[in-house]
Formats: structure tokens, C-alpha cells, sequence
């Protein structure tokens, strides 16, 4: 079937989407990339959609397989986009990568703030930054690509009463990256994440992009 290559439209059946495709070039070359990616992972849920723009922003349809969303995370997370909800991340490859077309989000980086804090601490300075961020971060969305423990210290808020609208959880590494993916999940606030130790800035920056793609 053929598809509609435009930034701007309706988001559902074969007219694809894509606000960061600038050229009738990238237009294709997208489309022709979340078209195999619908063949093989399927296309009948939101949660698809995001499966399909993680597999697509790794190169491996594996990773579909790896995603997992708590507490419907798509639903809270394109209300949060249409309110503008501030849009926190844990370093700022993950803040260049949010689209900054079709919302009205502030998008901040942690590593703005806290140097005090870590000065002082010793702790990671995504963490710091979170820490300082703390009474900002009720009703924001969170979006951690890389910083295990920034996610762990959410987690320690979200224990002491900080309620995002939405985290987006998807540290890579092998110290402590799949045990505070798999600890978010135990927490009762919308998130998306995945199994395992893989991760990093484009499954954070897919995810939430798809997000701002169905908030259109």
C-alpha cells in the first residue's frame, strides 16, 4: 500500500508522520524504514507505534520484543504533551534529540542543576540534578536514556510523593541499568522501559517522539 510522506496529517492507517524529516529525501528514507518495521512487528496498537520507532532507531526488531509500558503510559503521556508539560532528561543528547515541533513543552536538561549538589554528595550529577529539580517534577514528563542512577533517585521521589505524568526509563549499561528499569515498573505511575541492559538515548528519544507524533 502506497503512503502519504507528509509532517502534518492524521496519524492513523498508512499516512506516516515523522516532524524531525525535513526533506522529501528523509521523508522517504523514514518511510520506507517504519513501513518494514509495521510489517514485522504489526500495527494494531499505540504501544506499536512505539515499538516500531524504538526498533527503527536501533536498527533491530528485537528490541520490540524488549519494550514494556506500565499503567498505560501513552494515554497520560499525550495528555501531558497537549497541556505542555515540562519535559525533564537526564543528559542533553536525549534534550537535542525531542522533537520541538507540534507541542509546547518546555524540555530541560538535569545536568543544568545540581553541581552543588554533587559537589557536596558525590553522587552522579544527573542524579544531583534531578534532586534539585524534586518540586518541578510533579505532574512533568521524565525522559532518562543513559543515567541509571538519575532513574533509581526518581524512583526514591516518586516513593516520597513525587507523582510525574509520565517516566520514560530506558538506561543502557550493566551496572544498575536493569534493575532500575525493572523497579520503575514496580512503581504506580504511567512509564515506559525495557528489559534487559540495553537502553540508551534513542529508545528514550523514539519513545517520546512517537508520544508527541500521537498527541498531534
Amino acid at each position: 500500500m502506497s503512503e502519504e510522506l507528509s509532517p502534518h496529517g492524521d496519524t492513523t492507517g498508512n499516512t506516516y508522520i515523522d516532524l524531525g524529516a525535513d526533506t522529501r529525501e528523509g521523508y522517504a528514507i523514514a518511510s520506507a524504514s517504519r513501513r518494514l518495521a509495521r510489517e514485522t512487528i504489526g500495527d494494531l496498537t499505540p504501544e506499536d507505534r512505539i515499538r516500531q520507532r524504538c526498533s527503527v532507531a536501533v536498527g533491530d526488531f528485537a528490541m520490540a520484543d524488549l519494550m514494556r509500558f506500565s499503567n498505560d503510559p501513552i494515554t497520560a503521556g499525550v495528555s501531558a504533551v497537549r497541556e505542555g508539560a515540562p519535559v525533564f532528561t537526564d543528559i542533553r543528547m536525549v534534550q537535542i534529540g525531542i522533537l520541538k515541533k507540534g507541542h509546547q513543552c518546555s524540555i530541560e536538561c538535569a545536568l543544568d542543576y545540581g553541581a552543588n549538589i554533587a559537589e557536596e554528595t558525590g553522587i552522579t550529577r544527573t542524579s544531583a540534578g534531578f534532586l534539585a529539580l524534586r518540586e518541578r517534577l510533579h505532574g512533568s514528563i521524565i525522559v532518562i536514556g543513559n543515567a541509571p542512577s538519575a532513574l533509581l533517585s526518581i524512583c526514591t521521589m516518586i516513593d516520597e510523593g513525587i507523582i510525574p505524568r509520565l517516566v520514560i526509563g530506558t538506561p543502557v549499561g550493566f551496572v544498575n541499568a536493569a534493575e532500575s528499569k525493572e523497579l520503575l515498573r514496580t512503581k504506580p505511575v504511567p512509564s515506559v522501559s525495557n528489559l534487559g541492559t540495553r537502553g540508551g538515548t534513542p529508545i528514550a528519544v523514539a519513545s517520546i517522539n512517537e508520544i508527541i507524533t500521537l498527541s498531534l
